[in-house]
């Protein structure tokens, strides 16, 4: 039988060998097929020269179709696809134009060219109007917060505190609350809240306002209901600021204190614990108000004895704190114990900027600390001091204020020597130990690094105590800016603060808002406390970036153009591309929502030109080609924008407005009377964008009640001149009714016409125009429309907005003029690709540089559409009827894709919406190497990424190392058994048993910040038809036939691909033919083998992996930043708060005397009290802390021996304080620190005192004291002799541990060993060469 075909074939010499092959393939296409098997039995039983005969027959039968075949080379005929394509284009044009009215509007338009004048955009000139607006706008809030910090000081000035006050105040969480018989609860009285839409219909009451105190607080302590009740004063200036500017939103007080004060009075409910974790203190606004930026090492002891709790104490510390710094602030974690660890190895000897992304990467670390060894606190000091030093000279810091944070269990000494070598006398760092447990042997020691470098001790017992005592460090850094009275402004990054109970309920409807908050602090102006540094606490109001955005007229920025502002740290303040939110069931928070630089979503400009101009506050141009994704980043649009910038004065922010080259660099201004424009706008079908601001109607509560055409109408009445409107977009919109109102009548004419969409395909036609005017006519009942969603407030994108004109607008105006884009909607539920929108531009001339005037559409059914098509690849030019080829063919697959790759219509349904190189990824991949389409490499600075919880959290193994190796065996123990469950044969033999265990285990997952890099595809506009072949090496074909069923097609293909075998024909061919005048292609392939081998083409993100050394240069890298205006570091008058006692170490006497200054009246010996006196720089004897000594100084000229009034003239100024080594006293009363219990006076002998410049405490002047020295182990308290000889020499003053005085006591250190009084050995004390000097007297 074969010889028989083949000798019969080769008597054919005028066919080629391909054509031959050819002819095989469908011989035995047929021979298989259950049409010709009797044919193939009776084949197997002839001659062969019947079999001859036969196949003479069967080829002449054949020969049209293997002609055809051959004709096109690829087997498709390019004029049969073209003339499909044509059939459909002109169809689906002609009702796209007749249902949207295009050529109608087009008409009006040009009718009205006489009355139009074009205008180029004078970018930077709009700018800088743009700002002054914003600054106009901010500057009003920042004078409602000046108002309310003047009210505030000067009801607490007025203010005496009475510890006994009892007082009844509106309690947030209590208020309209009763108990079981129906009687208000205590701090629970009737509060009348009403809905009010200004606050988004929430029940609020606008005459009060309400006290939230944090759970953990007693909500009638004395000092708290002092505060609470001089601040009921600010009810009134809130309503007087509502008043005064009706924009305004929530306005607050957070105290010092812990309660939160808030207008307009609102209901705070509980979480499901029965609690509210909101506490003031911890937001940034308030954090931002009080301090100056600062930068921080955070030294945290992880020596063997931090084991257990207090290590865990100790991370929540840590935590605590990164919570403090913000994005002006920097900062680094260093571990030690014999060694030093900085937490993130990679940035040891830097700060780094306390951003949300820093400060998350640094939580995750701390998981990896674990005790050992022992604690070595002066290597970390001494690090600590040259980190700040070094990070300092950079210049890359805040250059403002300097803390060492301290988290340790105990300290052995005080390192004079550390302090006096990095921090003495300056003392530009503060230091803020931290004691963790409820062991105080070493609190003395801790101390006293506080008092002697301008820090606070805080002592934390249990991890309930961590939030309120590591806040305490914040009151002290406060108190310089307090003292110099500086009410400094303050403006957050953008956030979203969904703690807050309107927040909360917001969330549920709309989502959570994004703000940003001014503030300033509050001070203590009572001139008794004024050098103390009393914060109050710190007034805010939101300002949510809509609210910025509606100062933005967005008809002056073109279709593509859009406004953003950045902070002075490059942060995105508003954007269009800020992605604060991500979709996981229902929208959640990103990570890292607030601090997206600039350059993440600007990243075209490599070299941050932009980004650094606007940081630096400098006014502009910048011009660079963008793509910009639109359709949930589906789509791209390559772009040139010009960038103009300048900035916002009186905030840290800058401006800047991008706007695209072409028509989005010019505007025309249309002229109508005002009563034709009044006549047509207030036609039903007119609605105009509901977010932009025609009309200001916040000012003045009774035009909040107003829509924007009946402000419009009273504005042109003129009989409210306080209504302020946008003039310019007034007229341009009543110029946009006149011009649009003829489609309506046309649009009601086709409705009527029943004779018109009888099968109800299209539903809906739509227009917009550049001045954010919408026309809509409906051709079905609404409850008809397959779209619901469509031209709605829920569908965002097809909409005007406030920062973008609708999708479906921006599209048409990138199309070429006269010409429609269809697209499918990307909409969240699958109903919304059962519709079809088709759109195209007004341009106003014919030229590129004409400014698109309108946009109209149609909405039709997916569908309608799709038959629309079927109907056109039936035609054929042949004269019988006979087509040589259809899109019915089971040979053959039709697609019809956009200009983006989606796809359109298929045979297979569910294809519908899906990236064409996901379905056919060979061809795909030959189009995008034959230039048809054009990959767009994009990127994602904002991306979200999941990953495996459990992958999330192995850092926790490194706690301790035997965790690591008992998870090990753990995990190894774990993988074997359920190697054993589910092992059988088959599977393993077939399937990746690992990858398949590893789906079956996967549990649940985490998102995480990432960058991501990903495709957008876009098609070639020069390029209108192309055929080409794809060399498929791997070809297979379908071993059965097609059925007789209308599913036949289908199933055949989906059973070929997953039953194939291998065929003899090599290449695989394709059509591609533009559809006219529209934006798609019709793509027909040639379906007789399958390319398997090759990949599909898809657009899924990657993720960009860094290598680690390039994760280290991420973190090291500081863009380009400006440093807040104001700071306050230090104040001379600063007066120390507790826990400084008078008796530190080097400074200590509290004495029993009065100080004017700090309002003490005593003037008798009285007990001591840790909390009066002053550490360095706060000696005793400066003017500022003047005490008049009951005892006489000869140097100075003092005889009284008795208590004397005060004068501070009388005593030296610095530098000779009291406690210096050149003018010290041996006074009769005790030292604590040191161990001296003589409280009794003893008389003064001017002659054994030691006149300048030979102190009393050198050692040549030393005196024996005749008392003990605890510290250093010396229980005797009883007077011994002097001797002179046995004292050190320098540099071992009498107060270092190493030196101190020898009395007959023993000291462990040098070996003595009995605690009883001993004789004098001089061989136990420092050796010579450290004589007395004789150049002194001696005592």
């Amino acid at each position: 039988m074969v010889r028989c075909i083949w000798g019969f074939l080769s008597t054919g010499r005028h066919y080629s060998k391909r054509h031959t092959r050819t002819v095989i393939l469908i011989l035995e296409r047929v021979l298989v097929s259950r049409k010709y098997s009797k044919m193939h039995r009776y084949l197997n039983t002839t001659y062969s020269h019947g079999c001859c005969a036969f196949l003479f027959l069967l080829w002449t039968t054949l020969g049209t179709t293997v002609v055809g075949v051959d004709g096109s080379q690829q087997g498709i005929p390019l004029s049969v696809v073209k003339l499909w394509a044509s059939a459909f284009g002109g169809e689906i044009k002609s009702i796209s134009a007749k249902y949207s009215g295009s050529q109608l509007l087009q008409k009006k338009y040009k009718e009205f060219e006489k009355f139009v004048r074009v205008e180029e955009i004078d970018g930077l000139k709009l700018v800088k109007k743009l700002a002054k607006n914003m600054e106009e706008m901010f500057h009003k809030k920042a004078e409602a917060m000046n108002r309310l910090v003047e009210a505030a000081e000067e009801a607490h000035l007025q203010h005496e505190e009475d510890p006994e006050l009892q007082y009844e105040y509106f309690n947030a969480v209590l208020i309209n609350e009763v108990d079981k018989e129906g009687n208000s609860v205590e701090l629970g009285k009737e509060f009348v809240l009403e809905p009010n839409e200004h606050f988004n219909n929430l029940s609020v009451n606008l005459s009060l306002s309400v006290v939230q105190v944090p759970t953990n607080m007693y909500n009638k302590d004395s000092a708290i209901l002092n505060a609470i009740y001089w601040s009921e004063a600010l009810n009134k200036v809130f309503v007087d600021n509502f008043e005064r500017d009706p924009s305004l939103i929530w306005q607050y007080f957070g105290s010092a204190k812990g309660f939160f004060r808030q207008y307009p009075g609102i209901k705070w409910h509980p979480d499901e614990h029965g609690v509210i974790a909101f506490d003031c203190r911890n937001r940034k606004w308030y954090i931002q108000a009080a301090t100056s930026p600062k930068d921080v090492v955070i030294l945290v002891d992880v020596s063997g004895s931090m084991k257990g709790l207090r290590l865990t104490i100790a991370r929540q510390t840590v935590m605590s704190i990164l919570d403090t710094l913000g994005d002006d602030d920097f900062f680094n974690i260093i571990a030690y114990n014999e060694e030093l660890h900085y937490v993130e190895p990679c940035l040891n000897g830097t700060l780094v900027q306390a951003d949300i992304t820093n400060k998350e990467h640094f939580r995750e670390h701390l998981d990896k600390l674990f005790a050992k060894g022992i604690g070595m606190l002066d290597i970390a000091l001494t690090e600590a001091f040259l980190l700040l030093s070094d990070f300092n000279q950079t210049g890359r810091g805040s250059i403002c204020s300097q803390a060492v944070m301290l988290i340790t269990d105990g300290a052995v000494d005080t390192y004079d020597s550390v302090f006096e070598k990095y921090n003495w006398p300056e003392r530009k760092v503060r230091i803020f130990p931290y004691l963790i447990g409820r062991e105080a042997s070493f609190a003395d020691n801790l101390k006293w690094m506080a008092c002697a470098n301008k820090g606070y001790f805080t002592q934390i017992s249990t991890l309930a105590d961590v939030q309120e005592n590591v806040m305490e460090y914040l009151h002290v850094l406060s108190r310089p800016k307090v003292i110099d009275q500086e009410h400094d402004t303050v403006w957050t990054e953008a956030y979203m603060d969904n703690t807050l109970p309107q927040a909360q309920k917001l969330g549920e409807s709309h989502g959570p808002v994004l703000m940003t908050t001014v503030a300033m602090p509050v001070f203590s102006t009572k001139n008794q406390t004024r050098n103390r540094g009393i914060l109050l606490g710190v007034v805010g109001t939101d300002v949510p970036v809509q609210e910025l955005l509606k100062t933005i007229p967005k008809y002056k920025l073109g279709i593509h153009g859009y406004a953003f502002a950045i902070t002075n740290n490059g942060y995105v303040l508003t954007h269009p591309d800020l992605q604060p939110m991500y979709e996981e069931g229902q929208k959640r928070k990103k990570p890292n929502y607030s601090s997206v630089d600039l350059s993440e979503v600007e990243w075209e400009d490599k070299d941050d030109v932009l980004r650094n101009a606007m940081v630096n506050r400098k006014t502009g141009t910048f011009s660079m080609d963008v793509t910009k994704t639109i359709d949930k980043g589906k789509r791209v649009l390559v772009l040139h924008n010009d960038y103009y910038y300048t900035d916002i004065k009186g905030t840290p922010f800058s401006l800047g407005v991008a706007l695209s080259r072409g028509h989005g660099k010019f505007v025309f201004r249309g002229n109508v009377s005002v009563e034709e424009g009044l006549h047509d706008l207030e036609h039903p079908d007119v609605a105009l964008a509901d977010e932009w601001t025609y009309c200001n109607t916040d000012l003045h509560p009774e035009h909040r009640y107003l829509s924007q055409i009946e402000a419009i109408k009273l504005y042109l009445s003129k009989r409210d001149p306080r209504l302020k409107c946008d003039k310019e977009l007034i007229h341009e919109v009543l110029f946009d009714a006149v011009v649009t109102a003829p489609l309506e009548a046309y649009w009601t004419s086709l409705v009527l016409n029943k004779s018109e969409n009888s099968d109800k395909g299209v539903e809906i036609a739509y227009l917009g125009t550049r001045a954010g005017l919408s026309r809509i006519n409906l051709f079905v009942v609404p409850e008809q429309l397959t779209s619901q969603d469509f031209l709605t407030a829920e569908d965002k994108e097809g909409v005007f907005n406030a920062d973008h004109f609708p999708l479906w607008y921006k599209r048409a105006a990138e199309q070429v003029p006269g010409t429609f884009i269809y697209s499918l909607p990307f909409g969240a539920g699958s109903e919304n690709k059962s519709v079809v929108l088709a759109s195209t531009a007004i341009q106003l001339f014919d030229e590129r540089k004409s400014p698109i005037a309108a946009a109209v559409g149609i909405q039709m059914k997916l569908e309608f559409f799709q038959r629309k098509f079927w109907t056109a690849s039936r035609q054929c030019a042949a004269l019988d009827g006979m087509c040589s080829i259809s899109c019915e063919n089971e040979d053959i697959s039709c697609y019809l894709i956009d200009n983006n790759g989606f796809i359109l219509v298929s045979e297979d349904y569910s294809q519908t919406g899906v990236f064409f190189g996901e379905v056919e990824g060979a061809v795909m991949s030959k189009l995008l190497a034959m230039g048809s389409f054009k990959r767009v490499t994009l990127y994602n600075y904002q991306a979200i990424c999941k990953i495996d919880a459990e992958s999330s959290a192995s850092a926790r193994s490194l706690l301790d190392p035997y965790l690591a190796v008992f998870a090990a065996v753990k995990w190894l123990f774990t993988e074997l058994v359920i190697f054993l469950v589910e092992f059988n044969l088959y599977s393993w033999w077939h399937s990746d048993l690992t990858a398949a265990a590893a789906a079956q285990r996967s549990g649940r997952t985490t998102v995480v910040p990432c960058d991501t890099e990903y495709p957008a595809f876009v098609s070639e506009r020069t390029i209108k038809e192309t055929t080409g072949s794809i060399d498929c090496e791997g070809c297979f074909k379908a071993q059965s036939e097609p059925g007789d069923g209308p599913d036949s097609t289908q199933e055949f293909r989906q059973n070929r691909r997953h039953h194939p075998y291998r065929t003899m024909q090599p290449d695989r061919s394709f059509v591609i033919q533009q559809i006219p005048s529209s934006n798609l292609f019709m793509v027909v392939v040639d379906d007789k083998c399958e390319c398997n081998s090759a990949k599909p083409v898809t657009m899924e993100p990657i993720e960009i992996i860094y290598i680690e050394s390039l994760k280290c240069e991420r973190l090291k890298f500081q863009k380009e930043r400006r440093r807040p205006d104001s700071c306050h570091p230090f104040h001379p008058e600063v007066w120390p708060p507790p826990p400084c006692p008078l008796s530190t170490p080097r400074y200590g006497l509290l004495l029993p005397v009065p100080f004017p200054l700090r309002g003490m009246a005593s003037s008798s010996l009285s007990p001591f009290h840790s909390e009066v006196w002053p550490p360095p720089p706060c000696p005793l004897s400066t003017p500022r802390y003047d005490v008049l000594l009951p005892v006489p100084f000869p140097p100075r000229g003092m005889t009284s021996s008795s208590l004397s009034p005060f004068h501070h003239e009388v005593w030296p100024p610095p530098p000779c304080p009291l406690s210096t080594l050149r003018y010290d006293v041996l006074l009769p009363v005790p030292f604590p620190h040191r161990g001296m219990a003589s409280s009794s006076l003893s008389p003064f002998h001017t002659e054994v005192w030691p006149p300048p410049p030979c102190p009393l405490s050198t050692p040549r002047y030393g005196l024996l004291l005749p008392v003990p020295f605890p510290h250093q182990g010396m229980a005797s308290s009883s007077l011994s002799p002097f001797h002179t000889e046995v004292w050190p020499p320098p540099p071992c003053p009498l107060s270092t541990p190493r030196y101190d005085v020898l009395l007959p006591v023993p000291f462990p250190p040098r070996g003595m060993t009995s605690s009883s009084l001993s004789p004098f050995h001089p061989e136990v004390w420092s050796l010579p060469p450290c004589p007395l000097s004789p150049s002194c007297p001696k005592v």
